[in-house]
């Protein structure tokens, strides 16, 4: 992989160390305080997880020099106090105007276009920055692969198509078209940072003036995507200065000051479900429009004639991350007819999964550093009748068994009908680890069965990702025509996988809160505006066009 180089990013010495102050304004907001977020390389960390922690805490305080620790810090970004988040709020404000008048061929295709460009061109820094930060490669590689289809020609495509359209009729231009919000504040996850705030860009696209703050237990990606991949795009074509705006810094301070400015309009967040649906109050007492992207519980449907082999391969996506990603499989509906072949090839496919230091090409399981959920989760499914099929230990990253590993082995269990799968936590609830529970469905008519599949879908209380394994065309269509829940539904495809003109986020229930749907952050920062344009008509005829075309008569 290539090497760290010099960028937007100021470094502190002559090694390999990246440091970014916050962003403001249109340049780099250096005569901040320099109180610091560091960001410690993924194999000093797993090397000793806890002395690195400790590391990080006494770098952050002051109390040990960076240049002692060499080889274990790979980057720092400045904290932004209240002070700095304001003016990054006004910074936006000021510049909203003018970016909202830009035509939309420039903000829409040729910024795509550029970012395109300049992502491709990138990708491989990009990979390197996301493993260092703890990101396995092959996961690093699935996030730029959805941020290439999220901006890719075909995508643009659709938002223009979204964006404006135009009907001609007497004499008039008639057009729907969506007008920006104004000033969008984002805050992204911990778990995925970078995609999630270049998803987020897509907002200036609407013409919507961005804040994002970079979340400290993750900042260096997201500084550098933003920094160093989408300003220069946007300095190419000449937006005002306050268009984008990054910061550092803590969550609470910073979303309570979004809501306290009255310039802002919509605030991104996400988070779990708890703490989402209370701030989506807040956001409505405050009159900002929510945004809200939290728990996802994903369900996969395999119906009995589905391609066991490839559906396997769809579920084992449910341990990337060591479940710590919330759009992947967490319960599988399965027929009866082909559950013993699902889980023998399921198995097989589990095999090929493996923790280990994050660089290494097939390494696909992350650390879980505070385990005591998921042997809570699973002892209650095991006390409620479900079936251990493998996994169920903590393990070092060579993968031997040991109680004190910050590693889960893949965890398989089953559970024996739909009618009672969501007394067992690990059903009703999402899980944050590699547990996936496949529920059996109890043997009945076809035509039954795939009535409580599509009735169990749609009353999941999260609704972000559905999936269905079938061949038969009719079962494809129940699921497509009658599957309300949720912002996706994928078809005898990856579960996880970007595709061009999708969403990649968003959903119903407990996922998007009251308001969620797909989250297309273009279209959810916007609003739909009519527009009606004519060389000047008669406005007492105009009252009545409809009625005189239709009876022939005033």
């Amino acid at each position: 992989m290539s090497k760290l180089g010099n960028s937007a990013g100021q470094f502190a010495s002559d090694r390999n160390l990246r440091s970014y102050h916050s962003y403001i304004n249109g340049r780099s907001a250096s005569s901040e305080s320099t109180e610091w977020v560091y960001v410690l390389d993924s194999r000093s960390v797993l090397d000793d997880v806890f002395a690195s922690l400790a590391l990080k805490r006494n770098l952050e305080q002051g109390r040990v020099r960076v240049e002692r620790y060499p080889e274990s810090i790979c980057g720092r970004v400045a904290k932004a106090d209240r002070a700095l988040v304001r003016q990054a709020v006004s910074a936006a404000a000021a510049a909203a105007p003018r970016w909202r008048a830009f035509p939309l061929e420039v903000r829409l295709e040729r910024f795509g276009a550029l970012l395109y460009e300049r992502l491709v061109r990138q990708a491989e820094e990009i990979v390197e920055i996301l493993v260092r930060e703890g990101n396995p490669l092959p996961l690093a590689r699935w996030q730029v692969s959805g941020m290439l289809e999220c901006f890719s020609a075909e995508s643009i495509q659709f938002y223009r198509s979204q964006m404006l359209q135009e009907l001609h009729r007497d004499g008039r231009r008639i057009q729907i078209r969506r007008r920006p919000d104004g000033v969008v504040c984002v805050n992204p996850p911990q778990n995925a940072p970078l995609s999630s705030a270049l998803l987020a860009v897509t907002s200036l696209m609407a013409g919507n003036t961005l804040v994002i703050r970079a979340p400290r237990g993750a900042p260096l990606g997201v500084m550098y995507v933003l920094q160093d991949v989408v300003a220069p795009v946007l300095d190419e074509i000449d937006a005002p200065p306050g268009t984008l705006n990054a910061l550092c810094g803590d969550p609470g301070p910073m979303l309570s000051t979004w809501l306290e400015e009255p310039s802002v309009n919509d605030i991104m967040y996400f988070g779990n479900s708890e703490n989402g649906l209370r701030f989506e109050q807040r956001c409505i007492s405050a009159g900002k429009k929510p945004i809200l992207e939290l728990a996802g519980n994903d369900i996969v449907a395999v119906w009995k004639d589905s391609d066991v082999d490839l559906a396997a391969e769809a579920l084992s996506e449910s341990f990337y991350g060591s479940g710590q990603l919330c759009m992947i499989p967490n319960q599988v509906l399965v027929h009866p007819e082909v559950a013993d072949a699902l889980i023998e090839k399921l198995l097989g496919e589990i095999g090929n999964i493996r923790p280990g230091y994050p660089d290494e090409a097939d390494v696909l399981l992350t650390p879980v550093l505070r385990n005591e959920k998921f042997f809570r989760c699973l002892d209650d499914a095991l006390s409620k009748g479900a079936e251990l099929i493998c996994g169920g230990h903590a393990m070092q990253d060579d993968g031997s068994r040991d109680p004190h590993g910050i590693f889960l082995e893949p965890t398989v269990i089953s559970v024996n009908g739909l009618s009672k799968a969501r007394e067992v936590d690990a059903v009703r609830q999402e899980t944050f680890f590699p547990l996936l529970p496949l529920v059996i469905a109890e043997s009945a008519p076809d035509p039954e069965l795939l009535d409580a599949f599509i009735a169990y879908v749609n009353s999941n209380e999260c609704g972000l990702r559905n999936s269905v394994w079938a061949r038969d065309t009719a079962v494809v269509d129940r699921f497509v025509n009658e599957t309300v829940n949720g912002g996706l539904l994928k078809v005898n495809d990856s579960h996880i996988s970007f595709l061009a003109g999708l969403p990649t986020h968003g959903g119903t229930g407990l996922t998007g809160g009251v308001f969620g749907e797909a989250n297309y952050p273009m279209l959810r920062t916007s609003h739909v505006q009519g527009v009606s344009i004519s060389a000047g008509s008669r406005p007492r005829e105009a009252v009545f066009d409809a009625w005189r075309k239709v009876f022939g008569t005033d």
